[in-house]
């Protein structure tokens, strides 16, 4: 996940910080050195870092920090700040036209994902009751429109093509007058992906952005590519007045550099960012839930969020009675692994939580997600009876178990030992679906947490 080494490097940084009484200047300009270094090796820009730390030390050094009894703290919440305001402040939300539909320009560099984007972007509106129609402006890369259509197909979201023998200047106009005839209040355009110096590429841009006039206009861009990212932004903005950026590739094995310098070094807002490869993987950019993230305090809020959003409320209800009255079985354990893996790979939702990054750090922790497949087999190979009643199971049924689900007898051994461990932090994971909201799950996560993340344990 984007992010790993810069969280590792500022933690560390920020520990030497927490466990002293008082902060001289020194100490303070030592730990910005730190901190600039971090920034640096994490590609961010130069100018940027070089502003950063200038606008962190000048309040670091104040009054405000000296009479405080955790002046360390105080360091680390001003970082925390100066980070919000680095990457935009507040949420850039996706512009509203007054008069349907609204018109989304979508632009981008060869390779950076950008028609694959389109499609993750119409499922996010269609899933906010929004009727998105997709454009496919794409004449020139072989197979595009097919890619697009395929898209639209998937999520059920209509594609208006007129093929790669029309201009996608007049492709464009007559896709938007179609929404405005069949109602939809959403139009995707996607675009050729072009190089800075292509400047036939550029100026056809710049004539469908003339002929539709766009109430946004997206630069998509991938987050691995780093500095060079903000480079492409840079120069796309100076043609094209971009109302905003979407990342790509964020999940990926990235230093981050990119969301850390747009926004300064071209103004743009970051408005959305891509998070894996399946077409739901689209989130709107939050600058303070990020800001969190890579300092290690976790995103709770995007957790549950996405725990609202994902797991049925009545099954999660259901199931938390079954564990109050200990009715809980195998069956409740499948359906409810089920419904965490809906909320996305289990690497991304340890970064949503606090102070997990310190237990990822440790190199005999590991996730695996095979090994979740392997859980699952594991039950599905038991009789009815047993996943009823797991005391039952004695050898010669595990050895029939581990040779149904193709693993090994220490491997159920192992599952079974786990499963009332199992039980107490699927009930307390449920319990964030519970009727006391946001608040309520923080209660249970904390308690899953245990004290510095050693409670936590896992059925892999």
């Amino acid at each position: 996940m984007a992010f790993e080494g810069l969280t590792t490097r500022l933690q560390n940084v920020f520990g030497k910080l927490r466990g002293k009484g008082k902060l001289s200047e020194d100490d303070v300009n030592e730990a910005m050195r730190e901190v600039r270094l971090a920034l640096l090796e994490a590609d961010v820009n130069f100018k940027v870092v070089k502003d950063f730390i200038a606008k962190v030390k000048e309040k670091a050094v104040g009054a405000e920090v000296e009479k405080s009894f955790t002046p360390g703290m105080v360091v680390v919440d001003i970082v925390h700040k100066e980070l919000i305001e680095l990457m935009g402040g507040t949420q850039s939300k996706l512009a509203k036209s007054n008069k349907p539909p609204t018109i989304v320009l979508m632009a981008g560099l060869q390779g950076a994902g950008k028609t694959t984007l389109t499609g993750k972007l119409a499922k996010l509106l269609q899933s906010q009751n929004h009727k998105p129609l997709l454009i496919a402006g794409d004449i020139y890369r072989p197979a595009a429109i097919k890619q697009l259509e395929v898209l639209g197909g998937q999520i059920g979201v209509p594609v208006f093509t007129l093929g790669d023998k029309i201009s996608p200047v007049e492709i464009a106009k007559q896709g938007v007058q179609l929404a405005k005839e069949q109602g939809n209040d959403y139009v995707l355009i996607d675009t050729a992906g072009r190089l800075q110096i292509d400047e036939a590429l550029m100026e056809e841009i710049k004539q469908i952005h003339a002929a539709v006039k766009p109430d946004e206009v997206l630069l998509v861009v991938d987050a691995m590519t780093g500095q060079e990212a903000v480079n492409v932004a840079k120069s796309f903005h100076e043609q094209l007045e971009l109302t905003g950026v979407v990342l790509t590739k964020l999940d990926g094995d990235t230093r981050g550099g990119a969301a850390l310098s747009v926004k300064a070094v071209t103004g743009c807002p970051i408005k959305f960012a891509s998070t894996g490869e399946k077409i739901d993987q689209l989130e709107a950019f939050h600058p303070d839930r990020m800001a969190s993230r890579i300092l290690g305090m976790g995103d709770m809020l995007s957790l549950i969020e996405k725990a609202q959003t994902n797991i049925d409320a009545e099954k999660a209800k259901d199931l938390e009675r079954k564990m109050r009255n200990a009715e809980f079985t195998f069956d409740d354990f499948l359906e409810q692994m089920e419904q965490v893996r809906k909320l996305g790979p289990l690497d991304q939702l340890l970064d949503m939580m606090p102070g997990m990054n310190k237990l990822k750090a440790n190199p005999n922790f590991k996730i695996d997600e095979k090994q979740v497949s392997r859980t699952e087999a594991i039950v599905k190979s038991m009789t009815k009876a047993e996943k009823l009643k797991p005391d039952i199971i004695n050898y010669s049924r595990r050895k029939r178990i581990a040779a149904g689900s193709g693993t090994s007898v220490a491997d159920v051994n192992k599952l079974i030992r786990q499963f009332e461990d199992m039980k107490k932090m699927m009930k307390q994971f449920s319990g964030m679906m519970g009727p006391k909201g946001p608040k309520g799950g923080m209660k249970a996560l904390k308690g899953l947490m245990g004290k510095g993340g050693k409670g936590m344990k896992f059925p892999f």
